[in-house]
């Protein structure tokens, strides 16, 4: 039943928000016109300091990732903040539990990213196979001396073994590109099997055990969200299951690789190589990774595409009207 306590006060006074780094300006100017917006002209880091103010003044506050609110922002017995609109589908940089506590109603964006992100999963699939970073930074340094048969060889990802690891909303939209578009074998590791027809459809093979699922891939790619019991999931032991021909891709959170381990297999040629678009510390990336030719990097690019960050930002506004129109949010956490 919609809460006409909070529609009455939403009608006479708008809610103040504050979003904590720019968006796309279409965004911007649709949350406006519901809201007494705060923007962050800036586009820095907010601080910790800054954040737990931000709790005492604001009706709802739309963090990113870069917004760290762990459980000690959530230690004040009351808040003017009544919803943290996440922009965003993950949130393990929110104490979830600490603000579900406190009172607060925490949302993300699901759905609108998904085949974004499977894109640049792909992307960093092929240009680790084609060598395709190291060729453009010899073109751009003034290296390449002209065509010849050994230079710069690399693999086909056509007809090759991909192994997903998290079979969510992301991984099953890499497996379709990668079986339709690339007729590439699936095999996936997941909390469960997919259904039946998702199976059968996708020729998809269930590995119950995540060993198994690396010693048979050519390309493995990360899509688990971050969590205590996925964190370090890609580490020293796992790895050494890795074929030293194949490739790790990562666009999920970077604390799901062990990035000292991964160092280490890619400087002794134990694995053929690694795309990252995600790291353990960012946006520190650690010099030794920065070193390595046998490497693609790139910074956080996962939802990147104008529609997709424009969706992003209309799943927040849509969970906030909700919200402060007494209902309940489509993507309450």
């Amino acid at each position: 039943m919609p809460n006409f306590t909070l529609m009455l006060e939403y009608i006479l006074n708008k809610p103040k928000v504050l979003i904590t780094r720019r968006w796309p300006e279409v965004i911007e100017k649709a949350m406006s016109s519901n809201f007494d917006i705060t923007l962050n002209t800036d586009d820095k880091v907010l601080s910790a300091e800054q954040l737990k103010q931000a709790l005492q003044e604001y009706d709802a506050i739309c963090p990113t990732v870069t917004d760290s609110m762990p459980e000690n922002l959530f230690s004040a017995e009351e808040y003017r903040t009544r919803i943290i609109g996440n922009y965003g589908v993950g949130y393990n940089h929110i104490a979830l539990d600490a603000a579900k506590a406190k009172g607060l109603i925490v949302t993300n964006t699901p759905d609108v990213l998904t085949d974004a992100t499977a894109d640049l999963a792909m992307t960093l699939m092929l240009m680790l196979a084609r060598r395709a970073g190291e060729g453009e930074r010899q073109v751009r340094a003034g290296e390449w001396k002209g065509w010849y048969p050994t230079h710069l060889m690399g693999s086909m990802i056509t007809g090759k073994t991909l192994g997903i690891v998290g079979m969510g909303r992301i991984g099953r939209a890499m497996a379709e590109k990668a079986h339709f578009g690339f007729g590439m074998r699936i095999l996936y590791h997941n909390r469960k099997p997919l259904s039946e027809t998702d199976s059968r459809r996708l020729q998809a093979e269930y590995c119950t055990e995540l060993t198994w699922l690396m010693s048979k891939s050519d390309f493995i790619a990360v899509h688990c969200p971050s969590s205590p019991l996925t964190k370090h999931m890609i580490n020293e032991k796992t790895l050494a299951y890795m074929r030293p021909g194949s490739y790790l891709i990562n666009t999920s959170r970077g604390d799901v690789v062990e990035e000292k381990a991964l160092i280490k297999f890619l400087q002794k040629g134990l694995i053929a190589g690694a795309g990252l678009d995600v790291f353990e510390n960012e946006p520190t990336v650690p010099q030794e990774l920065i070193d390595l030719e046998n490497v693609v990097l790139l910074p956080h690019l996962g939802s990147a595409t104008e529609e997709t960050r424009i969706a992003m930002g209309m799943r927040v506004l849509g969970n906030l009207n909700s919200f402060f129109n007494g209902e309940t949010p489509p993507d309450q956490l």
